[in-house]
């Protein structure tokens, strides 16, 4: 893996092949999905993401599809 600088953080690993405004969506939505995120089968629980839209309970074990970024709160 590449190296990371301040300025434009996790996209670092790519070089400079891409422009200014694919950086900062790719950071912004690469830093949301590696968080521990809420699970809906154990409230005091976290989700991790496993892949695209593939999400693993911490706490139950329980394997469940949802978003492929990020888990919704429920409302």
């Amino acid at each position: 893996m590449g190296a990371k600088t301040k300025k434009i953080k996790s996209f670092g690993k790519f070089g400079s092949r891409f422009g200014v405004y694919s950086r900062k969506n790719f950071n912004v939505i690469e830093e949301v999905q590696r968080k521990k995120q809420r699970s809906p089968f154990y409230p005091k629980g976290r989700a991790v993401r496993i892949a695209a839209g593939i999400w693993k309970c911490k706490k139950t074990g329980k394997v469940f599809a949802s978003n492929a970024y990020y888990l919704e709160p429920k409302k």
